[in-house]
């Protein structure tokens, strides 16, 4: 399997146990996350780094019972320092709507690992 397609898995376990479990190593998991990271939230927001790292660590083990799920992964571009990745993502919540988005991720090679660089979300209907 791609290593772009793996982060994208493996990062959204990580997430999945840091927000639904509070499980997990909190620099382990910012560690995915360029300095440099940005992303387009749902609402349209534009979040930095340090927003990112300021919700996961405010949101440790929030979401109880949360489940993502992934599919429809396609690469969009790649070039010998990173990619472009688009995928779907299901996120549901006891008792709560399930959120269905696109989201389309940059990643840049660091060290040989993809390192998320920017992130775009955009909702679907349910």
């Amino acid at each position: 399997m791609n290593i772009y397609f793996q982060e994208v898995i493996a990062a959204h376990v990580a997430i999945e146990r840091w927000l639904g479990e509070g499980a997990g190593d909190e620099q382990a998991l910012l560690a995915r996350f360029s300095a440099d990271y940005s992303m387009i939230t749902l609402a349209g927001s534009v979040l930095d780094a340090q927003g990112l790292h300021e919700f996961f660590h405010a949101q440790r083990g929030a979401r109880p019972g949360l489940i993502i799920e992934l599919d429809e992964m396609t690469l969009v571009a790649e070039w010998p320092a990173g990619a472009v990745v688009r995928y779907r993502e299901r996120q549901m919540l006891p008792e709560e709507e399930t959120t269905l988005r696109w989201s389309t991720a940059v990643f840049e090679l660091r060290d040989g690992r993809p390192q998320w660089r920017h992130l775009h979300e955009t909702r679907l209907p349910g």
